[in-house]
């Protein structure tokens, strides 16, 4: 039997805003914000409400995305019958603003998550966005974005008050730039860390306690952090990724013609997301400073429509990548594997339908992560080849994900903690025929199923399976662990 060993010592804190979420209008063809919104009665929809309750996001960024490079925040507060419509600039359409600061927060209150709040950082420095037609500005500054600070953190801002909300919203995460410098197109390096300094500065006169992340991708972390003097705690960068291997078959309905072949790329994906985080831990090495990946999720090609993303495989791709991201945590603090809320998306955690709102299997995946974790990551367990586990604690509980890389085949273990014994376990646990696709009249589908640990902690991992393991531990005393290693080296 294949053992599993974990060393209980904690290595560094494992932050819960790894298991972010961000949302952000997307357009004519997928409102993805306001698709929650019940415009009837003014309010968020029920169903989209208890399966975000149900996701447990940690943390959610809003506007966006590119949507914050145009976004005028003014517009979307005070009465909504009296809101300016703003045009969706990158993804077409009218944005009516009937969400706004005041229903964000709203919405992070009703579903226990923390807000991270994009501003529009003189629209990235693109032309398409600060100033897309004659008498059109939709660039907005320091002073816009400190303004935004007092309305959301000022006890005693007026506006705020007037419009309803007498408590502070007290939003302590902020970003600042977003794909500022995609496509060679916008601010240089030396001019968005000048002006990123400019606008930290200005937001922390409203107030001086906020967390700040400041767009670090391309190659500008080093430099962006030698010229904001100590004004970021942290550096963001995106990764939208495929396989990572030639000749992908996750485009159209490719997939569907060779299971193994496709099972193969999804596996493989995990690797570009070590690389980019491996090279981002490089250029903020010894600052001190943190990442976020504030966006980060397989792109395929059509939109990211493409079905593949709505099977159990993906599913099973994506908890790989969450435990890279774990395995990163001592510099990765924020970090997110899906555009959250949508209605054609599949790249979506949460897929909006007239009838109900469903979760997609990153969200299964991630939901079970954020459930089972604990405060601190321990060293990297010793596991069987197909096993690809991550482990964490909090007190005398040990949480392990799990991951069986195999399509076909199960795998057996016995669990062990190095200088302890288990007194108890459980496992929560999706398994499932790997090309099984989400189906809309079985909202369960993809749900953990909850297990109870064998006194002799030996466990079975199904194929293509997704586990959640929670141990309760006791420390041996030392003659006793003595005893154990000597019958350990018993030839009987």
């Amino acid at each position: 039997m294949n053992q599993l060993t974990i060393a209980p010592r904690p290595t560094f804190p494992l932050s819960p805003r790894l298991y972010m979420q961000f949302m952000e209008p997307l357009g004519d063809t997928d409102p993805s914000v306001e698709a929650g919104w019940d415009f009837l009665h003014g309010r968020w929809k029920d169903h989209f409400v208890d399966a975000a309750r149900e996701l447990s996001p940690a943390l959610i960024r809003w506007p966006g995305g590119i949507l914050a490079s145009y976004y005028r925040w003014r517009e979307g507060v005070g009465p909504r019958r009296a809101r300016r419509p703003m045009l969706n600039l990158c993804w077409g359409g009218i944005e009516s603003n009937q969400v706004g600061t005041h229903e964000f927060i709203d919405f992070c209150r009703l579903v226990g998550a923390e807000p991270l709040i994009a501003v529009n950082f003189e629209g990235d420095g693109k032309k398409r966005w600060a100033r897309p037609a004659p008498g059109l500005v939709r660039s907005a500054g320091p002073a816009e974005a400190a303004a935004w600070v007092d309305y959301c953190n000022n006890p005693r801002n007026a506006g705020r008050r007037r419009n309803g909300a007498k408590r502070s919203f007290d939003v302590r995460l902020w970003q600042i730039g977003n794909e500022t410098s995609y496509g060679k197109v916008g601010f240089d390096g030396e001019t968005a860390a000048r002006k990123t300094l400019a606008f930290a500065r200005a937001m922390r006169k409203a107030d001086s306690g906020l967390e700040l992340i400041g767009w670090g991708d391309s190659g500008w972390a080093g430099r962006m952090l030698e010229v904001t003097q100590g004004a970021l705690q942290y550096v963001a960068f995106h990764h939208h990724f495929q396989s990572g291997l030639p000749h992908s078959p996750l485009t159209g309905s490719e997939w569907r013609k060779d299971p193994e072949r496709t099972w193969r790329h999804l596996m493989h994906a995990y690797k570009s997301t070590d690389k980019r985080i491996t090279a981002m831990r490089g250029e903020v090495a010894g600052s001190g400073v943190k990442l976020a990946l504030t966006e980060s999720h397989f792109a395929l090609p059509g939109r990211n429509r493409n079905d593949v993303l709505a099977t159990w495989a993906a599913g099973v791709a994506n908890a790989r990548i969450l435990n890279v991201h774990e395995r990163h945590g001592d510099v990765l603090e924020i970090a997110t594997l899906a555009d959250f809320c949508g209605t054609n998306w599949l790249v979506t955690a949460l897929l909006i339908t007239r009838g109900g709102t469903w979760l997609m299997p990153v969200a299964r995946v991630m939901q079970l992560y954020r459930r089972h974790v604990g405060t601190k990551a321990l060293a990297q367990p010793v596991a069987p080849p197909d096993l690809d586990v991550t482990a964490s604690r909090r007190g005398s509980r040990v949480f392990l994900h799990a991951v069986n890389v195999s399509r076909t085949q199960p795998v057996r273990v016995k669990l062990s903690v190095e200088g302890a014994k288990v007194v108890s376990g459980r496992v929560f646990q999706i398994a499932d025929e790997p090309f099984r696709e989400l189906d809309c009249l079985t909202p369960g589908q993809f749900a953990p199923t909850e297990h109870a640990l064998p006194c002799n902690a030996h466990w079975t991992f199904p194929p293509a399976s997704v586990s959640a393991v929670e141990l309760v531990i006791q420390k041996m005393r030392k003659d006793e662990e003595k005893m154990r290693k000597d019958e350990g080296r018993s030839p009987n």
